[in-house]
């Protein structure tokens, strides 16, 4: 009788696994409810959000954003795959928020929202290329006609230049060694985690897509979605490629979709890797002056 070799386990994306730690809200737990707040507020001087629309906070997290919006009069709904995000988030659900455990890969409405928010860096997280096409697919599908999307992201010019490869956080009793590096494509971030209530180590590792403008203008146009504005910190100043530390984008849809509207998941994969692979591709796709 013959030995069958044991399947190898499939293990949990990074972002599933990390972003429901109870270390990782513990990392962060200095996030910034006013600093969220004065974003929004921000969004809602420059028209970027119209009072009185129905909103989508795609990667929500534990609903700093999402909830700010409601208390302004918003119709808001919160998309997060995190369980432990949710369950901080749904403490402020109400008759205007509500908040629901889903994949980004996975459409969310078709023609459904007047904007959709992405927001602290909610996207790139993926190892295949086409997920990020196929999230930006899923955004412009979920837009009413008109509809805006504003997509938050790092500048990752910006963040390789200054990046700080190590540093030593202390939550309470709990040490976190953080290292950082690059590669063509991606950020990196390696925590490892001293506990003195836990046996061992414990380690997880961040990726980010070094994505860039016009990467982004890319990907906005082969899912019909025009860019408007470019910003480049959450007072919405110009953006500058040396120096701001994010890259707020704001693009709009003209038309409506149906299902039948939508391109192949290969041809979004095949933009999604040439894009990659030339880069210079998507100069031939701008849309405007953003």
């Amino acid at each position: 009788m013959y030995a069958t070799a044991a399947r190898p386990v499939p293990q949990p994306e990074w972002f599933a696994s990390w972003f429901d730690s109870p270390y990782y809200h513990k990392l962060y737990a200095h996030r910034d409810a006013g600093e969220a707040a004065a974003f929004i507020d921000e969004l809602i001087d420059r028209r970027r959000i119209v009072r009185g629309e129905n909103v989508l906070d795609l990667g929500c997290g534990a609903g700093r954003h999402a909830k700010h919006l409601a208390s302004k009069g918003f119709d808001v709904t919160g998309i997060d795959l995190s369980p432990k995000s949710l369950e901080q988030a749904r403490r402020h659900r109400s008759s205007r928020l509500r908040f629901v455990r889903q994949d980004m890969r996975q459409p969310f409405g078709t023609n459904a929202f007047d904007c959709v928010l992405s927001l602290f860096t909610s996207f790139g997280y993926f190892e295949d290329p086409a997920d990020n096409v196929t999230v930006v697919h899923n955004i412009a599908r979920s837009l009413k006609p008109g509809g805006r999307v504003v997509l938050d992201y790092l500048n990752s010019h910006e963040a390789v230049a200054r990046l700080t490869t190590a540093e030593v956080i202390q939550r309470e009793d709990v040490v976190y060694g953080i290292t950082r590096w690059t590669d063509d494509d991606n950020i990196f971030k390696r925590i490892v985690i001293e506990d003195p209530g836990v046996a061992r180590s414990l380690e997880y590792v961040e990726r980010v897509a070094t994505l860039t403008l016009e990467e982004f203008r890319f990907m906005f146009a082969v899912c019909d979605l025009r860019i408007e504005a470019v910003y480049g910190d959450y007072r919405l100043s110009r953006f500058d490629l040396e120096t701001s530390p994010r890259l707020i984008l704001v693009a709009n849809k003209a038309a409506a979709w149906s299902d039948e509207d939508l391109p192949p998941r290969q041809i979004l994969s095949n933009a999604a890797h040439g894009l990659r692979r030339h880069p210079e591709v998507g100069r031939e796709h701008r849309l405007g002056n953003a």
